[in-house]
């Protein structure tokens, strides 16, 4: 047999042994040994040498493979044990349970909403079982599910959209928008008109039940210099609400329980603090019309605490619109008369020095309330925005003038 053959399945064998065991130097020996045994043996020699190397070469293969083969035999077996086990049902319960999908919440925010309430097994999977099946089309509804239903049973109801309350609508109330804008809200998506609304708001029977019922609601909301009790308590969301004539007294717990649901989380820290939930809450709504992000408002809080607790006026031009009812979007400043004149909202005028407006004068989001009761320490006092939404911050009048005179100047002045 030629040299060259031998020397070709030396070379072969270094590679695939590179490959499968990288003992290198072991094949390498194996080849000098048969060149160096070729040149003392006859052809008969040289082959039974070839085939015993080609032979046994040839079984460390076959083993690589079948091990090979065993473990990606191994891995579908345990890929599929685990694919069905997380389409299978939770349970074999007959429970129903309520599961709602809000409009515009993402395929994570569901899919964790039904591992919280014990309707799947692994909100990963889901994520991932959803894109693979190219299945984005979930709809808001509120359906009634079960823990007895695989995976693709409640996929299959959510793609349906089928309401187990067939009048049930989405109703969005939008952060910032005091009481009169929420009338107007109401009265577009009802049967009620705003009149109603503001009727049931003077009704003292009805606002004493609700001070028994929620625990952040206290005698502070029925202040006779209060325009409407329930401002700043109607937490800003969008709803699932059951039919257009629901009762509005039904329609406010709808509300009021959004309001709860983000005030216990800090129900400890407003206990502890020296300012009420209704002071914390009436903050949190100029913090709300004041700010544009989670950053500046945190900041814009920071500048309101530092006011108070150095016995300054908070200066806010937001409760100065509030308390004489001028639409902030009308655009149109405010007057002198205006900004100087006495009124328990009125943070710009007189006998105001290191108050609070008497209460809230918008609905706060999650951000602005979060910023009131997280603000961090920081050294402004002072705080500007332009047309664009940006805010500035500065620390004295000088710097604060300066930064008026810039924004005027660069022609994004507010008005």
């Amino acid at each position: 047999m030629d040299i060259s053959i031998y020397f070709f399945v030396a070379s072969c064998t270094f590679k695939i042994r590179k490959i499968c065991t990288c003992q290198h130097l072991t094949i390498v020996k194996d080849a000098l040994f048969m060149l160096q045994y070729m040149q003392y043996s006859n052809r008969h020699t040289h082959d039974r040498v070839f085939a015993h190397f080609l032979t046994k070469e040839v079984f460390v293969i076959k083993k690589i493979f079948i091990i090979i083969v065993v473990l990606l035999l191994a891995a579908a077996i345990g890929a599929w044990a685990f694919y069905s086990y997380n389409l299978s049902a939770v349970s074999d319960s007959s429970e129903k349970i309520v599961f709602d999908i809000k409009k515009g919440e993402t395929v994570p925010t569901i899919a964790h909403n039904l591992k919280e309430n014990g309707l799947i097994k692994n909100e990963q999977f889901v994520r991932l079982y959803l894109r693979m099946k190219k299945i984005d089309n979930l709809q808001a509804a509120t359906y009634e599910l079960s823990p007895s239903m695989d995976l693709d049973t409640i996929i299959d109801y959510l793609v349906s959209g089928k309401n187990i309350e067939p009048d049930a609508f989405m109703l969005t109330v939008k952060e910032g928008l005091n009481m009169r804008g929420v009338a107007k809200v109401i009265a577009e998506n009802t049967v009620h008109e705003e009149a109603d609304v503001f009727a049931l708001l003077q009704n003292e029977t009805y606002i004493d039940s609700l001070i028994n019922r929620y625990w952040f609601m206290t005698a502070e909301i029925k202040n006779a210099d209060i325009y409407y009790p329930l401002e700043g308590y109607l937490f800003p969301d969008t709803y699932q609400i059951s039919s257009k004539d629901i009762t509005l007294e039904d329609l406010f717990d709808v509300l009021l329980q959004g309001m709860e649901t983000v005030l216990d989380q800090y129900k400890d820290p407003i206990g502890r603090s020296s300012y009420s939930a209704h002071e914390l809450l009436a903050l949190a709504s100029m913090v709300e019309l004041e700010g544009t992000n989670a950053e500046n408002r945190n900041l814009i809080a920071g500048v309101f605490y530092n006011r108070l607790n150095d016995g300054w006026s908070l200066g806010s031009d937001v409760s100065t619109y509030y308390a004489f009812k001028i639409d902030m979007s009308s655009s149109r400043d405010l007057t002198e008369s205006e900004l100087n004149k006495y009124n328990p909202y009125n943070t710009r005028g007189p006998e105001m020095i290191g108050k609070l407006p008497v209460g809230p004068i918008a609905g706060p989001g999650r951000e602005s309330i979060d910023a009131v009761m997280t603000a961090k320490n920081t050294e402004y006092y002072y705080f500007v925005a332009d047309n664009t939404g940006e805010v500035f911050f500065s620390k004295t009048e000088r710097e604060h003038q300066q930064i008026i005179l810039s924004i005027k100047n660069s022609g994004k002045w507010i008005f």
